[in-house]
């Protein structure tokens, strides 16, 4: 039998033990959609960020809530944060790129509005900076990180940890608990319509 086999049933074994010790979150994760549901429904918005496959998380996140999830609905104003090229190549120059996030946060963010930081690491200084901008402008905080990462997640509001420190084992956590959030964000608000 081919090797490589093992290999497939072992990534696939890793992924069901992560998700099934995400059962843990379900409280957290509750919490973080109630946060999102208020902030839209009372006219504030989302801002999203992370680096390299958090970003793509990031971008895949708000097109769920902009566009839509599951149901018919207006759009909400959601952003991501890492999508305009010209401002992070702009910021990254000017103000070296631990700031691309943290300046667009004090850009866009208002009291009220939500912050959804991603790093599967959980050191990303462009993502920390961030969260700190928000706590300072009274901006809700959320952070997705994974095992090691909870210890750098200290300032945020809601910390939604992966058990693991295997990045591909996160990231694919990341978006399972992505879309439940956008599932519980949506019914919350479609329910109030």
């Amino acid at each position: 039998m081919d090797g490589r086999v093992d290999d497939v049933r072992s990534a696939f074994a890793e992924h069901t033990r992560v998700v099934e010790a995400l059962r843990g979150a379900e409280d957290d994760l509750l919490r973080a959609a109630d946060m999102c549901a208020r902030s839209l429904g009372s006219g504030g918005k989302i801002l999203i960020c992370g680096n390299g496959g958090s970003a793509a998380d990031a971008q895949h996140l708000a097109a769920e809530l902009v566009g839509r999830y599951r149901r018919e609905r207006a759009p909400w104003p959601v952003i991501a944060l890492n999508t305009n090229s010209s401002i992070l190549t702009a910021i990254g120059n000017d103000y070296g790129y631990d700031e691309v996030f943290m300046r667009q946060v004090e850009a866009h963010g208002r009291e009220g509005d939500v912050l959804v930081a991603i790093s599967t690491s959980g050191k990303s200084p462009s993502v920390l900076r961030a969260v700190d901008a928000a706590s300072r402008l009274g901006i809700a905080t959320i952070f997705m990180t994974g095992q090691s990462g909870r210890e750098y997640a200290s300032q945020a509001d809601i910390v939604l940890g992966v058990p693991s420190n295997e990045t591909p084992r996160i990231q694919e956590s990341h978006i399972l608990l992505g879309h439940v959030l956008c599932g519980l964000v949506e019914d919350a608000l479609c329910e109030k319509l």
